[in-house]
């Protein structure tokens, strides 16, 4: 795997980036707009995952940006909690629900497999590098 040069350039990132627009857009919409607390919330699970994955990135070391992809999965999973729910109570058609369902079981999963990547690699991070292993 090509070492990227910044969180923008992952993969995960770049999922998370759409599947937090497409919670916004649906959000956005009658009856969802009206429930303002569940509204935030989702908002909240959703932009957790970017951030974690973003601030992760930003420690340069895979040890602390593990920990913090792993609040971004679990960040992930809060949001197919309210999908489920929000399908539940009918702010989501059946076609919505498989569709936001579908893109957050994909990206735990790749954050899953980014943070196997991470662990098995042995490559710590940039703050690692002593000054004779810079290029």
């Amino acid at each position: 795997m090509e070492k990227e040069q910044k969180f923008e350039d992952l993969e995960i990132f770049k999922k998370a980036r759409r599947l937090s627009k497409d919670i916004y857009l649906v959000t956005n919409k009658q009856p969802f707009a009206n429930d303002i607390r569940f509204v935030q919330q989702m908002h909240a699970s959703v932009g957790s995952i970017m951030d974690n994955i973003a601030e992760g990135f930003e420690r340069n070391g895979n040890k602390e940006f593990v920990q913090f992809l792993y609040i971004a999965k679990g960040s992930c999973g809060e949001v197919r909690s309210q999908i489920i729910r929000a399908s539940d109570i009918g702010f989501l058609d059946k076609v919505t629900t498989l569709d936001l369902y579908d893109k957050s079981i994909t990206l735990s999963r790749e954050i899953s497999a980014f943070i196997r990547y991470l662990k098995t690699s042995g490559y710590k991070g940039v703050k690692y590098l002593s000054h004779s292993d810079e290029p």
